[in-house]
């Protein structure tokens, strides 16, 4: 790997660190910001939800676009718009403003991230060098979350808004290492032939704007039905969900007969791809819906300090070591499908054996859940990125990367949802009064996370099969036909 490719890498890396930071400290903030801004339980589910609806509405644009109008384009105007809105962020006076500004983040990383990701899939060699530079960059996401943990919790102990300020230094030191280092790229083989032939700008590429405002109502909707299913009136809970169906349906008509698809349908036969998302998006259903529970309840319930909180939550930030040391070792020997296999059957193991919480429960009984939670996110989340882009064309990596970065998102924001609206109803409807109905409802919440895990095994990757050539001795081969019996295809 020559020193420019390195020095890409680097920055890749450092954008998809701020993801990982910005989340985590976000999270460890949590009860924080609740206290100074008076927010309910479900108004500060979506300061969380808000990012990640953002995130994973726009993702499939931001994938799209990367591939029609250059990768670089895509990479460094998002991540400079990035920066001023979370500086804004840190400004909020209220919930509703944090909320905006979270979403306008958010919406800034889905064009950011498959942009990033694509740069890694298209500029470098396949093979160990581009499997290196995935899973380090994966790995560099966790790397970023566990750092976060931390951080945020210092930041928190100072003001709360310096999570928020803290991230705009980064994207600057990351903007201006981008502007000199990250390649140029083109259009689309299409769009250059476009140019070439001199077209109008009315016949350039253009993207599926309609496409990405319904899929992204659609999800804002069906998150909202989750989130308000348990304290919400019936008729209430089946409009919204009736109303996210029908963006959906609205969705897959706009994406027919548009010239220019945000998705094109096709793209869906490659299984690996659609079992990739399909994991992706209840792997991080069941990671976010446990770290917001957990959060809560040793912050909340056990009275924990932000720092004792961050550093209880430091382990599952494993990855950032295993990810680029031991996971291209046991993808290179077992595959990927095995590799993200074990990682969902460690979530499992994880979740359930963080469910008897307690009052005085040791923090010594907890480590291995949080530890092997850290090991599964080594394992599967890397493998899964290769997976979800292996096979797909060059011109449609961005799109592979929006698909891909989507049902993570999205998983995340049902995962906090579900997990939420479980905790709310629960507690609402438990006979014991003050901490053990809380107890109760966490522990409740924390089914969660564990289906989706269980889910999430049932459907992850399958290795490919080679299919078997049966034996020509078996069946003797026709004598080669020629005369208009051969020119018309009939036999004898």
């Amino acid at each position: 790997m020559s020193g420019r490719s390195r020095g890409v890498l680097l920055v890749l890396c450092g954008a998809i660190f701020l993801e990982g930071i910005d989340v985590a400290m976000l999270n460890v903030a949590l009860p924080s910001i609740r206290a100074e801004l008076g927010l309910s339980t479900g108004e500060l589910q979506w300061v969380m939800s808000a990012y990640v609806l953002g995130y994973g509405g726009f993702m499939l644009l931001g994938g799209r676009a990367a591939d029609l109008f250059g990768r670089r384009r895509m990479f460094l105007l998002p991540l400079a718009v990035f920066l001023v809105f979370s500086g804004l962020g840190g400004l909020a006076g209220d919930g509703w403003t944090l909320v905006l500004a979270r979403f306008v983040t958010g919406t800034c990383a889905a064009f950011l991230m498959p942009a990033g990701l694509s740069v890694i899939t298209t500029g470098f060699p396949a093979g160990r060098q581009r499997t290196t530079a995935l899973l380090v960059y994966s790995g560099t996401g966790g790397g970023g979350f566990s750092v976060g943990l931390v951080v945020g919790g210092l930041l928190t102990a100072a003001d709360w808004r310096w999570v928020f300020f803290a991230p705009v230094v980064l994207a600057a030191l990351i903007l201006a290492a981008g502007l000199p280092l990250i390649p140029r790229t083109e259009e689309t083989h299409g769009a250059q032939k476009m140019r070439t032939a001199g077209t109008t700008a009315a016949a350039r590429p253009r993207l599926d704007l309609p496409g990405a405002v319904t899929v992204t109502a659609a999800i804002l909707l069906f998150v909202l039905t989750v989130e308000r299913a348990g304290h919400a009136p019936p008729v209430q809970t089946l409009a919204t969900l009736a109303a996210s169906l029908v963006l959906l349906l609205a969705f897959v008509l706009i994406e027919r007969r548009s010239p220019a698809p945000l998705v094109r349908p096709g793209i869906f036969r490659t299984r690996s791809l659609v079992r990739a998302n399909l994991t992706g998006l209840l792997f991080t259903a069941g990671f976010f819906g446990f770290q917001f529970i957990a959060v809560l309840y040793l912050r909340e319930l056990r009275g924990w300090s932000t720092l004792q909180t961050s550093f209880a939550m430091l382990a599952m930030g494993a990855d950032v070591v295993l990810a680029p040391l031991l996971t291209p070792r046991l993808v290179r020997r077992f595959g990927t499908a095995r590799v993200i296999l074990g990682g969902l059957l460690l979530a499992v193991v994880a979740y359930a054996a963080f469910l008897p919480l307690g009052m005085d429960r040791a923090y010594a009984a907890m480590f291995p859940s949080v530890l092997l939670i850290g090991v599964a996110f080594a394992l599967v989340h890397g493998p899964l990125t290769m997976t979800a882009t292996d096979g797909v064309a060059e011109r449609e990596q961005g799109l592979a990367a929006g698909l891909l970065y989507t049902s993570l998102q999205f998983g995340a924001a049902l995962g906090l949802s579900a997990a939420t609206a479980v905790a709310t109803a629960v507690a609402g409807a438990a006979t014991a009064p003050g901490d053990g109905g809380l107890l109760t409802a966490y522990r409740t919440a924390l089914l969660v996370p564990l289906l989706a895990a269980v889910l999430a095994v049932l459907l992850s990757p399958r290795e490919r099969r080679r299919r078997r050539r049966p034996l020509r001795t078996l069946t003797p081969p026709k004598p080669a036909l020629c005369g208009p019996a051969a020119r018309d295809g009939r036999g004898e």
